[in-house]
């Protein structure tokens, strides 16, 4: 079974190997250091840092096709803020909520 520290690394090098997010985003792992007596690190959040370009949609699907490759299509959170958003059967309805969470211009756009 892969760690949670594993997966995270893996989905890191998949957004990195991608163009669209290589060219709007930068993934870094972020986490704490192991307290005495505990193994490991404490790793556990990997940071999505976006610029001018950075496209939502292009990140879920990015993440749900990462997701795909995994044996154990591990449960994915995701937060903005305040936000939090769930991904665990990557269903289309998921994907588009994700999708509107991140991208609040969808929302003015059918306002509109």
């Amino acid at each position: 079974m892969t760690s949670g520290a594993g997966e995270l690394r893996s989905l890191q090098g998949w957004l990195r190997s991608d163009p669209d997010m290589r060219r709007s985003s930068a993934a870094e792992m972020r986490g704490g250091v192991p307290r005495p007596g505990e193994m490991g690190t404490a790793l556990d959040v990997l940071q999505l840092v976006t610029g001018n370009g950075w496209s939502a949609a292009s990140f879920v699907l990015a993440l749900v096709a990462w997701r795909q490759t995994r044996p154990q299509r591990p449960r994915v959170e995701i937060r903005r803020g305040d936000t939090v958003i769930v991904l665990t059967d990557c269903s289309a309805g998921e994907i588009e909520r994700a999708t509107r969470a991140l991208d609040p211009t969808m929302a003015e756009d059918e306002g509109a």
